[in-house]
């Protein structure tokens, strides 16, 4: 079970018993933030994508988008999200529950800087009625394979 996974990596760090199970689902940005009380933005959704034969994770703020060109200028190569199918497989979570804890060996995860403008935030926790609230750098210290901060979505920033 997915939630199991993410519930054994974050015991490691002495957070397992901060998970959020909810009584209702939590698998789209805005149920998830419905249950977790909170504005859609503070939800940390976690997005897959293909590179070559492997897949990676980017974790954004709720209300941000993938900009291409930024993907495509950062990893060389044009995004191309895993479908439904492939996520579980690949990533060992199901849509609904993707999170960068207890997932795969090899699957590399990234940061998206949308998110450091909250203090705390929610990101899932392998199922699609859980969420652990965050700070920054706990996100970067629980991630598995974390490869630090990037810059690569839009759609976020306040335009003055």
């Amino acid at each position: 079970m997915s939630l199991e996974r993410a519930r054994n990596h974050l015991q490691q760090f002495g957070a397992a018993e901060r998970i959020l199970e909810f009584p209702v689902s939590s698998a789209t940005v805005e149920l998830a933030a419905k249950a977790a009380g909170c504005e859609p933005a503070r939800i940390a959704k976690t997005l897959s994508f293909r590179i070559v034969e492997s897949c990676i994770l980017i974790v954004t703020a709720g209300d941000s988008k993938i900009d291409n060109t930024k993907y495509k200028h950062f990893f060389g190569t044009k995004a191309k999200m895993l479908s439904a199918n492939e996520v579980e497989i690949m990533v060992g979570h199901a849509v609904g529950g993707v999170c960068p804890f207890g997932i795969n060996k090899g699957v590399k995860v990234y940061l998206d800087i949308s998110l450091k403008r909250f203090t705390t935030f929610f990101p899932a926790c392998g199922s699609d009625n859980s969420a652990i609230e965050l700070t920054p750098e706990e996100l970067v210290k629980f991630s598995c394979n974390c490869q630090g901060w990037i810059d690569i979505c839009k759609a976020w920033q306040n335009e003055n």
